[in-house]
């Protein structure tokens, strides 16, 4: 899913640019998705998002040979866990260059020192197998400062496909029409895998409070990792599934929500401001970097279904307040969130990391997670 959807653009801009591409990660629905794409893809079903030490274990032998088989001049990391394994195991196969891009630390402030530990202490190891690091917010950046070679790093922000995310007139009428909401109702809706991690708890219980003046949608798969009990208040929400017309999604919002508790940089969100819609996020790295407060958008304190339900409903009151945040989110959107200088800024990165090989014009993008 990670290829397919979070790295696709990317992925795009490489093939374009003459590189073979390979992507590397589980076997799953997404290959031909990914293949579409122009890229090889090199399926390890032991690398998987979950941690299970004895697959681990498994998993980084076999990528390991994999690299070593590939003959690859640059290695491409991303998502937490193969963020660490791919950059060791890069360096152990002798690839000449080994970048990583940190989507978001797997660790926050207010977790417990155990887990920051753990987090931060492999972190620290895997930089000192790459060339390069790329971080999307600089909150994460700043966090690992002590660790970072000097001058091999940089915060590069994140990105979506702005030919593709915008206003949908079209898409809003007959996504309302096949949810059987008219236009003079309201529709608030979250994008992301039904996990607590992303707010489903407060997201529910501010849909039971409000169910009322709008109908709330939830767009994204189930996630089997996240083994979890039902939360409260469930029923209050129109659980959709996965679905591949997210443009026309976003632009039938009049309200978009992301109650999420941690994120490095949020795609939905960037997708949701670039077609224009008003919206309510937590106030947190990764959502922060989105836009301003009472500019862009409004920020909730991360696990307070009162405050977000007080946002959310703020803006289900005032139809001036969603126009004027919905068109500040989406000129910023243009400004600064466009994938492709992502793509193009990694490309420089690559070949100013070392030229030594970088002429056989191979790139390898891995992406160990089977979950966005």
């Amino acid at each position: 899913m990670s290829l397919a959807l979070l790295l696709s653009t990317e992925l795009e801009v490489d093939v374009s640019e003459g590189h073979e591409v390979f992507g590397i990660s589980a076997p799953g629905r997404y290959v031909p998705r990914v293949e579409m794409l122009g890229v090889t893809h090199v399926p390890l079903p032991a690398l998987t998002r979950s941690w299970n030490p004895r697959q681990d274990f498994e998993a980084f032998r076999d990528l390991i040979h994999a690299l070593r088989s590939l003959d690859l001049d640059v290695l491409h990391t991303h998502n937490p866990k193969t963020g660490v394994m791919g950059r060791i195991a890069g360096r152990l196969a002798g690839i000449p260059v080994v970048v990583n891009t940190c989507h978001g630390l797997w660790a926050r402030p207010e977790d417990r020192l155990r887990k920051r530990a753990f987090v931060y202490g492999a972190e620290a190891l895997a930089i000192r197998f790459s060339d390069y690091e790329l971080f999307q917010n600089a909150a994460d950046r700043d966090t690992m400062r002590r660790f970072l070679k000097p001058g091999r790093h940089e915060v590069v922000g994140n990105g979506v496909d702005l030919e593709r995310f915008q206003p949908d007139p079209e898409g809003r009428r007959r996504v309302r029409e096949e949810l059987g909401v008219s236009d003079d109702d309201l529709l608030v809706g979250t994008i992301g895998r039904q996990v607590r991690e992303k707010g489903l708890a407060e997201f529910a219980e501010v849909a039971h409070r409000l169910g009322d003046r709008a109908t709330f949608v939830w767009v994204g798969p189930e996630d089997g990792s996240d083994a979890r009990t039902p939360v409260p208040h469930e029923d209050a929400v129109r659980f959709l599934g996965e679905r591949t017309d997210m443009d026309a999604i976003y632009s039938a919002l009049d309200v978009f929500v992301l109650a999420s508790h941690r994120e490095g940089f949020s795609r939905a969100s960037m997708e949701a401001a670039a077609c224009d819609v008003a919206m309510v996020l937590t106030d947190i790295r990764g959502c922060r970097e989105i836009g301003t407060h009472e500019e862009h958008l409004l920020l909730a304190p991360a696990g307070d279904a009162t405050a977000l339900g007080y946002a959310v409903q703020r803006l289900l009151d005032s139809a001036p307040l969603r126009t004027r945040l919905g068109d500040a989110a989406a000129a910023r959107a243009r400004d600064e969130f466009d994938q492709r200088e992502i793509a193009y800024r990694s490309l420089a990165v690559y070949a100013a990391s070392g030229s030594r090989g970088f002429g056989r014009r191979q790139e390898f993008h891995d992406s160990g997670a089977t979950h966005a």
